[in-house]
């Protein structure tokens, strides 16, 4: 929100008060409290009819410091609230000279001096200036419509960039956006977005948290070019200031304060086919589908059943539609014997002509107006009404609805919706509306993530999520959402999965040909390799199939392909999702995220690393045409053996089976043998593909993990003239190691 008109105004109506000067400094052990004058005192009289501001400081884990700013502390605090670490007593040590107060979180500190203007400086564990809040850094502000501000300003520095507050579609570098974080179901060619995260990222070494859960409305150098301005209608606001240097230090830092991604199983990362949206199917299509990917060598993980496998108006039901599906017990079976996962698409919406809408009214269990009538609308379903997870009973009750599918055989759920939730209501537990409207999503996840945890037990849970707030990262898969079949969209998808990546979540997929509309043949062939070089990938779209064969002989060739790929390089990937899932360091990672130091990595938004070693660019021009950039060293292609040097931009023309892959200089990646599942036995004929470009003699530890992340071998490598030299602790089963060269990866199926 913009409060000003220009450098100099307010905007009309508009009145803004700053904390001035430091009134009262009290230092405690691990806490500074301030109180500041919102105007000059220089005559007692002057503290009369004027506000004080109240500047509570405190370190809740190391490099970290939270500062709360409060104007008047007597409004009723109703929650939600984010559910945050424990704080640790004896993070923050202060100190106090009498002009000068410190709290020294270790990589991080605050300083404020009592005989200088107003200003919160904070510094790196050198001493080196990070951002600071100075004259008009810290306010409360009032509009003409009566609503009351919470305002701070945190400077920018020269070249400074800022990144994430989570999965946005807009430019990936945030410097002179105006963002509104706020859940809506806006698709992915708009500035809505269905992850609202209230974190970001700053390209010089730390982050902000803004620690409340309802709208925070950002000027990133949009308002204050020198400035990011974050404001909440509220009386009082709490944000965290998140150390690095590096940018994985940060996201360490902020996801052990927000909670890190669960692992999810290896049979989760092969690839997803689902019936469509509105699309006609039934069991006969299901097997088709099924056949058809077996008749032409696609591998298969889990087949998908979207909206329609309930009855139409009845959304959501949770009952399988007799007419079209008559034995759902009997086909999960039929496709469980064919070693595949089920999911479902569910929606936490209770549909008028369902059977459950009087039950669960009945019950009180759906949110309700505050004269006591369910809440009610007809956009999406006639008459739908909304489950109310904030009580534990409803929790409960959506839970068994779904137990009994789980016991039909289904592996998981697709948690699709959640993001348009009404202000103009009462809930359960007494939770402030505008709190709970991005908080929602973050319950409905965790309810339906508990409740697979609880019938498939630990490591075995896995959603397929929309929408998520901080700390919905714990609760993996995101993808997403609604996009085009064009290549714009594909690069939008792409720019909102790094965006969401630096928002502390690991796992990310998106509709691989785009959801809306069909797309042309060399769009889902791009896309193919693409969705298949992501985290998770699903093949999914709205009024027309994404079986590869809709698409040609090509298509289906590059499905084939990239999914063997995929499956040979399970043993990397996951060990890029235990770390994930340990450090909160995202699978999919920008380029800033592993070359912080390159200046020119830090604006990329068309290519990322998967994992630490492996670069991918999409191709998204129907040419074949791609620019990529090339960061230090020798790096060379996963698919053909040929090296490249660089840093350097280089634009490439890829046939549809290809794209630029590059594998980091001197990285070791371990391969499965060909498989048609991911979730194989790693060390039984593994290849350790080596990369060129490590100094003689250098050793490299290659740790490839168990199916629960534990590791199951352990592998060093030893960097030659000759060729690569290997050796293999915990593991007695066949390995071999081999030079990446000509013919690449698939040079050698069995290295």
């Amino acid at each position: 929100m913009k409060f000003t008109d220009g450098f100099w105004l307010m905007r009309e109506g508009v009145q803004a008060s700053y904390a001035t000067e430091v009134r009262d400094l009290r230092a405690t052990p691990g806490r500074l409290t301030a109180h500041a004058s919102v105007k000059r005192v220089r005559t007692r009289g002057d503290t009369l009819n004027s506000a004080l501001l109240t500047v509570e400081c405190h370190a809740p884990a190391e490099g970290v410091i939270a500062v709360r700013i409060t104007h008047h502390a007597g409004r009723v605090r109703r929650g939600p609230d984010f559910v945050l670490a424990d704080p640790d007593p004896g993070a923050g040590t202060v100190r106090d000279d009498g002009a000068t107060a410190e709290l020294d979180a270790g990589a991080l500190r605050l300083r404020l001096d009592r005989d200088r203007p107003w200003t919160l400086d904070f510094l790196d564990a050198d001493g080196r200036p990070l951002t600071s809040s100075g004259r008009k850094g810290t306010a409360f502000v009032t509009t003409p419509d009566g609503a009351h501000h919470m305002a701070v300003q945190l400077a920018l520095g020269v070249g400074e960039q800022v990144y994430g507050l989570g999965e946005r579609f807009t430019p990936f570098v945030k410097n002179g956006q105006s963002v509104d974080v706020w859940q809506a179901d806006g698709g992915t060619s708009s500035e809505q977005a269905y992850k609202n995260i209230p974190f970001y990222l700053s390209s010089r070494g730390y982050g902000v948290f803004v620690n409340h859960p309802g709208r925070v409305s950002f000027e990133v150098g949009s308002e204050a070019v020198g400035q990011v301005q974050f404001s909440v209608e509220d009386q009082t606001l709490e944000y965290h200031v998140v150390a690095g240097p590096t940018p994985k230090d940060v996201l360490r830092r902020y996801t052990a304060l927000t909670g890190r991604p669960a692992l999810p199983p290896p049979w989760s990362f092969g690839l997803w086919l689902t019936t469509s949206f509105t699309t006609p199917y039934d069991e006969a299509t299901v097997t088709s589908f099924v056949d058809g990917m077996a008749d032409r060598g696609i591998p298969l993980s889990v087949f998908h059943f979207d909206c329609f496998w309930m009855r139409e108006y009845q959304w959501s039901d949770f009952r399988w539609d007799p007419e079209t599906f008559p034995d759902p017990e009997g086909m999960l079976a039929r496709l469980k014997a064919r070693g595949l996962r089920v999911g479902l698409w569910i929606n936490p919406y209770i549909a008028q002509k369902s059977a459950l809408f009087d039950e669960a009214a009945a019950a009180g269990h759906l949110v309700r107006r505050p004269n006591g009538d369910v809440w009610q609308w007809d956009l999406w379903q006639p008459g739908m009404a909304l489950v109310d997870f904030t009580g534990a009973d409803a929790r409960a009750w959506f839970q068994e609805k779904l137990r009994p599918l789980l016991a039909q055989g289904v592996d998981c759920f697709k948690t699709d919706f959640g993001e348009r939730i009404p202000t103009d209501v009462v809930w359960h537990d007494g939770s402030d509306p505008e709190r709970m409207h991005n908080y929602y999503t973050h319950l409905y996840n965790r309810t339906v993530f508990e409740l697979l945890e609880e019938e498939r037990g630990p490591g075995e849970a896995v959603l397929f999520a929309r929408s998520a707030t901080a700390g919905g990262q714990q609760y993996p898969v995101h993808w997403g959402g609604d996009c085009w079949a064009s290549f714009e969209a594909m690069a939008e998808s792409l720019r909102g999965g790094l965006s969401l990546s630096l928002s502390g979540f690991g796992f990310w997929s998106h509709d691989i040909g785009g959801f809306e509309g069909t797309p042309a043949p060399e769009v889902f062939t791009r896309w193919l390799a693409f969705g298949l070089l992501s985290s998770h990938s699903r093949l999914h779209g709205s009024d027309s199939y994404r079986v590869p064969w809709e698409f040609g002989d090509e298509a289906v060739a590059v499905a084939r392909r990239f999914t063997r790929l995929k499956h040979r390089l399970m043993p990397y990937l996951y060990a890029a999702a235990v770390e994930a899932h340990t450090t909160g360091v995202p699978v999919m990672r920008p380029m800033l995220l592993e070359f912080p130091a390159d200046p020119a990595c830090r604006t990329l938004d068309r290519q990322y690393m998967l994992g630490p070693d492996l670069l991918v660019a999409p191709v998204m021009d129907p040419s074949g045409e791609v620019e990529v950039y090339v960061p230090e060293g020798t790096w060379t292609h996963l698919l053909t053996g040929e090296s490249v040097t660089g840093p350097g931009w280089r634009r490439e023309t890829h046939a549809l089976d290809s794209l630029p892959l590059y594998v980091r200089p001197g990285a070791v990646l371990p391969l499965a043998a060909p498989s048609d599942r991911p979730d194989g036995t790693w060390p039984d004929g593994l290849t350790l593909l080596v990369a060129p470009g490590a100094p003689p003699g250098a050793t490299t530890t290659v740790t490839v993990p168990d199916h629960r992340g534990a590791p199951a071998a352990v592998y060093g490598v030893t960097h030659g003239e000759a060729g690569p030299t290997a050796t293999a602790t915990g593991t007695e089963l066949p390995f071999s190691a081999r030079t990446l060269g000509p013919g690449g990866a698939e040079a050698d199926e069995r290295g």
